[in-house]
């Protein structure tokens, strides 16, 4: 196992300079291509008011239902997984600033907000213009909820109470769901309008046709950390996750699928964050619940690159073990963790070792917490890669992507969007 003495921090190097201002401007938090999609589809329905106005009544609600549609749709595992195909089937022969923003895909939640917000401002409209008393006031009802679903979806609600947002979420949108049934049932508004909501509630419901029960088997290497393994007739490819709950209407967790070449079923690596992993650890189950299907994640626009730089901290090496040991792309990993053998367990840090015999393994037990940002680019140098796919928490993925990004350095993270 590599580990880091100073000279590795010493010899990584100075970083590249920032991109000229104009261009490092489009890297900033604020206007990442998710919220660039959320603006795209707010300025269509801008565009679409102003070349059909003045609007009929029934128009208000086939934008409202279109837009809503949309916000659901998106966020279907399916159709996530094919945003995926689509957008990781470019050859690597493209020129890389092609596939630098293709690679962006994952960022498609914007989509989501943009549709939900463009929704609700048309049924807004379409409520105030409704002199139907039945029918305005169930508008009212439904917007009441719209609102309240997308107060505590904002940031500073959901990143502070994310159990109570996933359920305000969850059942607020089946509530809604239901209200629009309701709305367009009273309203007569023809076959096309049901079609959509029947598309709409099917969307919704697939992933909760495919709940189960499973059995489980735990170890647990440290009291950090859990190791489930799952085989229940599914091996899910590599840099898919499966979402997992003791119940199941309460709160949901998702883990990347840690598949081995050659064998059934999967690992999760659960690593205690919170009261419900803690839990987990503490509490080895027997069985949970698991529902939906296998979606793709970040790391799996590694496709679309020649060579590729893994960034891990701590557990975060989980979703990076299943590309590693497909191999189907030439990697090189960065991980820094504490202790890495008591935390995980000789037999996962020897697996990882087996495949990246030439990773640095920054042991921050015996040398504090590294720059991730000089490490993360002396490899990217070194190894000759073409981006780099950073798995840890948010505030060090958001410092290691735009640290990079302002550079000129295409780097990958998750985004928290949901």
């Amino acid at each position: 196992m590599t580990t880091s003495p100073p000279r590795v921090h010493q010899d990584s190097g100075e970083l590249p300079p920032l991109l000229p201002a104009p261009r490092r401007l489009l890297k900033h938090p604020r206007l990442m291509h998710y919220n660039r999609l959320a603006a795209v589809v707010l300025l269509a329905n801008a565009a679409f008011l102003w070349a059909a106005w003045p609007l009929a009544t029934p128009t208000l609600g086939h934008a409202a239902l279109a837009n809503l549609a949309l916000a659901v749709v998106v966020r279907q595992q399916y159709v996530i997984n094919l945003f995926f195909r689509l957008a990781t089937s470019a050859p690597t022969h493209w020129p890389l600033k092609v596939r630098w923003t293709l690679g962006k895909v994952y960022h498609f939640g914007g989509l989501h907000v943009g549709g939900a917000l463009a929704g609700t401002a048309w049924f807004l409209a379409l409520t105030v213009t409704t002199p139907n008393g039945p029918l305005m006031a169930v508008g009212w009802v439904l917007l009441a909820l719209l609102a309240l679903i997308i107060a505590t979806a904002l940031p500073p609600f959901r990143s502070r109470h994310h159990d109570h947002f996933e359920k305000i979420h969850r059942f607020g949108g089946w509530g809604a769901l239901a209200l629009f049934w309701t709305h367009t049932l009273l309203s007569g508004q023809g076959p096309v309008p049901l079609a959509v909501l029947a598309v709409v509630t099917f969307s919704v419901a697939l992933p909760w046709l495919r709940l189960r029960k499973v059995d489980v088997r735990t170890e647990r290497p440290s009291p950090h950390v859990a190791l489930a393994r799952f085989d229940y007739g599914e091996t899910p490819f590599a840099g898919s996750s499966t979402a997992i709950s003791r119940s199941p209407l309460k709160e949901w967790h998702s883990f990347a699928n840690v598949p081995a070449p050659g064998r059934s079923g999967f690992r999760l690596t659960i690593s205690r964050a919170g009261d419900w992993t803690g839990s987990f650890v503490d509490d080895l189950p027997e069985r949970v619940w698991v529902k939906g299907i296998t979606t793709a994640g970040v790391a799996n626009i590694e496709v679309l690159f020649r060579k590729v730089v893994y960034v891990a901290t701590g557990s975060g090496i989980g979703p990076c073990l299943p590309h590693l040991l497909a191999a189907e792309v030439p990697s090189r990993l960065v991980w820094a963790t504490r202790d890495p053998r008591a935390t995980y367990g000789d037999a996962l840090v020897d697996e990882i070792l087996a495949v990246q015999p030439h990773a640095l393994v920054w042991d921050t037990s015996r040398h504090g917490k590294p720059d991730m940002v000089r490490l993360a680019h002396a490899a990217y140098r070194d190894f000759g890669a073409e981006a780099v796919i950073c798995i840890s928490n948010k505030r060090l993925t958001w410092q290691v992507v735009h640290g990079l990004e302002r550079r000129g350095i295409p780097a990958y993270g998750a985004i928290w969007d949901s």
